[in-house]
């Protein structure tokens, strides 16, 4: 089924809706003059305060679409969902579904070239992208408005006439491969193979759909041709009915069974799963949503609740979760404590008390209408979506949901039928469970091994007597279903704009203690706002002991207020807490009414906070654990971080974090928090539905709350000094290398440092980056099959910035290296050939992205945010930046490469980490290889021997550091 955003016509003027549902006819249009179109269905259900036009069209060949006029978009978009994916791949292909989703973007018979399409979106500010999951296929793209007839022409063809080229067949396993390697490593992809692979064998549902195996090879291109075809047909509607599965893909024999499971990470989690109906039918009623809310509900008389007043979990999730057409699960997973791993038994026989709970109740009605109330209030000021993202969606929605209905589906809840929510807790019984744990202790005291990712478990019957206790849980006197929502907002008046509003933050307040921004939403005019605080410590990031303990605060912090503020979060009020290297970062975003009462409890909680010893002793103990998980991390995020620690110039590391955590006392982190809010500065947007009066007030609040609890002073202008950023020589090039010791793939960052932040430095590398970075995934992922992580993009920190490539890849680092050197020494050539016309193609890219307008509230406070935090205040950026772009030459581009890019350059700066594999004990950090003799790769350059990192405290001794960024504006103008 298939989406189409609509764009501005070329003149700039947009296109009426009735211009897209026909064929011109004598200089107008006709929708039901077109034979191909069955139906046209103009009254689509939308929100009041969308202001787009919809249009679903029933074409003769089964495909639904539906069109969307939105004359304020600044990109167009198309998606298509083919109703089919890797749960109809045939037994001895499995993955072929995904090689079909690789395969369409390689070639047409029109447009044979194997990146016409990729490219024609780059030159024209656009993207694209595609996924397969069980049941699906999903191709998406955005691109500038006048371009999009071209980008849907290049679309259209993977599903009339695509090349499958034999040329390309191996090496599209091979990207595959690439992609399933990355995951092999990945508990979230471990888990979910094992739970398929533990169930009927028989049944779809147990295959592995996203890896080709070497048997794909085997085949030839006409077998799998005609498979694919059988399996996606085109355009052209081959009457495939979509597979309904009538049998579970769990039987009798796959109940009650519990699997002991060794995780890659040190995590501890228990998965508890009962086998249901498919509900996607009774989505107006939606039984599975309404205990899926009070199963995972986390307020007052809860599941969680109890549980972790025990001591046994942190966290829980329950709800529906999809399976295919024909069956579903209900799932309730929790995070285990150490205590909670040795007592599983009860925790679950908890859940079946609360469940217990539920059926002595029944089904509430004015839970059923407080849902309703919550999902129509949502509709209503719902967010506007990025274009992409929206059609992705909304076709994959199309096979679903009535046409007229499709936006409005997933909140419709409209018909309160208690027989169904009884229906799917009498399949919440003991012998209808499934129960895996997961953790390290294991290890060892296994006996199977999962077959495509070698995750070790051992699976065991639970004992009758255990089944027999849990299907005679008693009520607990502790549980109890949620008091009403007083969360839930009752003004919905959009406050009408102040004379003086400003098109840009405007600094409202600026004394020792603080420093106010303040915009009133001018754009989107709904009845929400963003309010955000940076509050400055010099105590937060000391030494790794103060950083740890800055982290601890926060997460009891958040811990203690899990309560309380869940109802806010399930009103759309939610509230973020985090430590950062400067102190503490807090926002609260979503329904402006009664924002205020959740950020003063916040507030009031952070200055009069009370550590539960149980609390900090959990806490602590999987803060340890997430710091000694990171060694799984894939290693291109290794990379990133070893970079960032070499260039920052105060950066703790994980080891000496883990080593610093052990001298955390309660009464040692009891002391730490008032000398963490004792002095204190705070800068503050807020940005919405409010006024600046209000603004000063809320502001004002949080000041007043700290003084009087926390006895807050401020700080001195000296202690509000930034961090800076290393700054390598000219001509210089260093190499760090680390080894991975879980994965086996490498990863590779390389910077190329350029100079700090102005908008002339800002424009040449971002216009850089917009010429390399299709023809970098082009020739690196695409044709070298380098791997399946390739990128190439800007890198910013602390005022400076760089042009930086990261790959992740089974080849050597110091392989990698050589074939970057190489593309960009090819893309010297490739620029200097340009074409004027291919060239300012690029500047009127950059531009359309770069003036893509931000489609909701938080994206544009994120923005302007982003200018506060970096200190730079630069709100007006994007213009400014364009109007600069729109002036650059080719000439200008190419003294910027001469100079900072090319092996011989005068002010190149370069600095490269290499992580090697698990199984690498070392690797040469320049190679010589024989394949730099292909004919089909491009020469590299001979590269000089880099300075090697050995110590990483010693090379940032040794290097200056650029200075700060100045700020964009005069503050002492904007007191005045």
């Amino acid at each position: 089924d298939f989406i189409y955003r609509a764009p501005f016509t070329s003149g700039g003027r947009p296109k009426a809706l009735d211009s897209w549902v026909g064929t011109r006819a004598g200089g107008k249009w006709s929708g039901m003059n077109n034979p191909a179109i069955v139906r046209t269905v103009p009254n689509i259900i939308k929100s009041p305060e969308d202001k787009r036009e919809y249009c679903g069209l029933e074409f003769a060949n089964g495909i639904n679409a539906l069109l969307i006029h939105d004359p304020t978009t600044d990109k167009s978009s198309a998606a298509l969902d083919v109703h089919i994916g890797s749960l109809s791949d045939p037994k001895d292909i499995q993955g072929l579904a995904h090689f079909c989703e690789h395969m369409l973007f390689l070639g047409t018979e029109k447009y044979p070239k194997e990146n016409e399409y990729s490219q024609f979106l780059s030159e024209h500010a656009g993207s694209s992208n595609a996924f397969t999951s069980g049941e699906h296929t999903n191709y998406y793209f955005d691109v500038s408005n006048e371009h999009l007839e071209g980008a849907l022409d290049r679309f259209a063809q993977f599903f009339l006439c695509p090349l499958f080229d034999a040329n390309w067949k191996d090496r599209e396993v091979n990207a595959v491969d690439s992609e399933h390697e990355k995951n092999i490593m990945n508990d979230a992809w471990r888990l979910f193979q094992l739970e398929k692979s533990t169930g009927n064998p028989e049944h779809r549902f147990s295959t592995f759909g996203t890896e080709l195996n070497c048997c794909v090879r085997e085949k030839s291109l006409d077998e799998l041709t005609d498979m694919v075809v059988k399996l996606f047909g085109g355009v052209v509607n081959k009457s495939l009915p979509v597979t309904e599965f009538l049998e579970y893909p769990f039987q009798k024999e796959h109940l009650k069974q519990l699997y002991k499971v060794v995780p890659i990470k040190d995590i501890r989690n228990l998965y508890v799963t009962f086998p249901i109906p498919d509900l996607q039918k009774y989505y107006k009623s939606n039984p599975g949503h309404y205990l899926g809310h009070l199963i995972g509900h986390e307020g007052p008389g809860s599941l969680l609740s109890e549980l972790k007043a025990k001591g046994w979990v942190n966290t829980l999730v329950g709800g529906q979760k999809e399976g295919a057409k024909g069956f579903m699960f209900f799932i309730i997973n929790v995070d285990l404590t150490e205590e909670g791993l040795v007592h599983v038994d009860d925790i679950i026989l908890h859940m079946f008390q609360y469940i217990t709970k539920l059926r002595t109740e029944g089904p509430q009605k004015w839970i059923f209408l407080e849902c309703k109330d919550l999902n129509a209030m949502a509709f209503r000021f719902k967010d506007k979506e990025r274009p992409r993202g929206y059609t992705s969606k909304l076709a994959g929605s199309l096979h679903y949901y009535p046409i007229e209905e499709v936006l409005a589906a997933d909140f419709l809840l409209e018909e309160f039928q208690p027989e169904l929510i009884e229906m799917v807790l009498d399949k919440l019984i003991p012998e209808n469970v499934r129960v895996a744990v997961v953790s390290k202790t294991f290890e060892g005291k296994t006996d199977k091994t999962e077959k495509w990712y070698g995750t070790e478990y051992k699976q065991e019957s639970i004992p009758e007597d255990v089944i027999e206790k849990w299907k005679n849980a008693n009520l607990n006197g502790k549980f109890k279903l949620p008091d009403k929502n007083e969360f839930i907002p009752t003004n919905f008046e959009i406050i009408p704009l102040e004379k003086d509003a400003t098109s840009f933050p405007s600094l409202i307040k600026d004394t020792a203690m603080s420093k106010v921004w303040f915009k009133q939403d001018d754009k989107f005019f709904l009845p929400k706002a963003c309010l955000n605080f940076e509050v400055f410590s010099p105590f937060a990031y000391v030494d790794p002991l103060h950083c740890n303990m800055a982290y601890l605060y926060i997460e009891l912090l958040k811990d203690s207020l899990n309560e309380y503020a869940y109802a806010a979060e399930l009103a759309g009020l939610n509230y973020d807490l985090q430590n950062t290297i400067y102190g503490m970062y807090l926002s609260v975003k979503g329904y402006s009414d009664k924002q205020h009462i959740l950020l003063r409890k916040i507030v009031e909680k952070m200055a009069n906070f009370e550590i539960d010893e149980k609390r900090f002793e959990i806490i602590k103990e999987a803060y340890m654990r997430s710091l000694s998980n990171f060694r799984a991390e894939q290693p291109h995020q290794h990379a990133m971080y070893y970079l960032r620690l070499l260039m920052t110039e105060v950066a703790w590391t994980k080891d000496e974090l883990k080593e610093a955590l052990e001298d955390v006392t309660l009464p040692r982190l009891k002391a730490f928090i008032p000398q963490l809010l004792s002095r204190l500065h705070i800068e503050a947007l807020l940005h919405g539905n409010i006024t600046r009066q209000t603004a000063l007030n809320i502001t004002q609040m949080v000041e007043d709350t700290l003084i009087e609890h926390a006895h807050t002073k401020p700080l001195l202008p000296s202690q509000l000094i930034r961090y800076r950023e290393v700054q390598l020589p000219d001509r210089g090039w260093f190499v760090y290398q680390q080894r991975n010791e879980v994965h086996n793939n490498c990863g590779i960052e390389i910077y190329y440092q350029t100079d700090m932040q102005n908008t002339n430095e800002n424009m040449l590398l971002e216009l850089l980056c917009q010429i390399i970075s299709e023809p970098c995934f082009n020739t690196l992922r695409t044709k070298e099959q380098l791997g399946y992580i390739v990128f190439s993009g800007p890198r910013r920190a602390n005022g400076v910035q760089g042009l930086r490539f990261i790959i992740q890849s089974e080849k050597d680092p110091s392989y990698l290296e050589s074939r970057i050197e190489a593309f960009l020494k090819m893309m010297e050539k490739s620029i200097e050939e340009m074409p004027e016309e291919a060239f300012q193609k690029h500047i009127q890219a950059l531009a359309i992205k770069r003036l893509d307008k931000p489609k909701k509230l938080s994206a544009e406070c994120a923005k302007h945010w982003s200018e506060i935090i970096s200190q730079q205040y630069n709100f007006d950026r994007d213009n400014t930046e364009v109007a600069h772009l729109k002036i650059l030459t080719k000439e200008d581009i190419m003294n910027f490469y001469r100079n900072l890019l090319d092996v011989d350059g005068s002010r190149r700066h370069k600095i490269s980490v290499h992580v090697l594999s698990r199984d690498m004990d070392s690797c040469p950090v320049v190679g010589q290889f024989l394949s730099q003799n292909d004919v089909n790769l491009s020469p590299a350059p001979t590269l000089p021997q880099p300075h090697v990192i050995e110590d990483m405290t010693a090379f940032k001794r040794s290097l200056p550091l650029f200075p700060l960024a100045k700020p964009h504006i005069n503050f002492m103008a904007a007191k005045l």
